[in-house]
């Protein structure tokens, strides 16, 4: 159903779809943008710059540049030195959300704290086991 909803860029009131999250005018901006960063990447001498060099030769924000990255307008595997900041530490990354560093941090964080847990259920067991006596009409755990 269709969504009533003010475009964050200019404010406007516009339908909200799941394709679009800006105005038909803002939208028309960004493609006219996407174009202008296209045609400056795809000539030759161009393939090999870096973002800021794409973000000088072009007047685009880089945060427009990097949106066309993450929905995949741009090809990273066209052009060897564009990447995108890892959601983590920001270190340039070309594929993903977070780059290998952070990947193999938060897998040993993930792999510390299930080690953690089974040792609190061992606790626990543990805890729960024991031998009971009576002595003096009571129950007493040893």
């Amino acid at each position: 159903m269709a969504e009533l909803s003010n475009c964050p860029k200019c404010d406007a009131i516009f339908v909200k779809s799941q394709f679009r999250d800006i105005c038909q005018d803002c939208w028309k901006e960004e493609e006219q943008a996407y174009e202008t960063v296209y045609q400056y990447i795809r000539k030759r001498e161009n393939r090999t710059a870096t973002i800021l060099q794409v973000v000088e030769a072009t007047d685009i924000e880089e945060e427009l540049i990097l949106k066309f990255i993450r929905n995949g307008k741009l090809k990273l595997a066209q052009f060897p030195n564009l990447s995108y900041p890892c959601e983590k530490c920001g270190r340039g990354i070309r594929e993903g959300k977070i780059c290998v560093k952070c990947a193999g941090e938060l897998k040993k964080d993930l792999q510390q704290f299930t080690a953690d847990e089974e040792r609190r259920k061992e606790s626990a067991k543990r805890e729960k086991q024991g031998t009971y006596f009576v002595v003096d009409g009571n129950y007493k755990k040893f």
